[in-house]
């Protein structure tokens, strides 16, 4: 049904690889970024959920 409407539209493909365009370079920026994480910040992160002194400072 929806496929009939979209195409009729012009220039419809070009929407596709404007999507892609934009995927590509933000997913690889984000995996470039989470891969150069310094270690220690990724064990804090970790244990964030588990650090009994947020969870009390945020009680009060």
């Amino acid at each position: 049904m929806f496929s009939n409407y979209l195409s009729s539209i012009e220039d419809i493909s070009i929407y596709p690889l404007i999507g892609l365009f934009i995927f590509v370079p933000i997913f690889t920026l984000w995996l470039i970024y989470a891969l150069r994480l310094d270690k220690k910040e990724i064990e804090e992160l970790e244990n964030l959920p588990l650090d009994s002194s947020t969870n009390e400072n945020n009680q009060k």
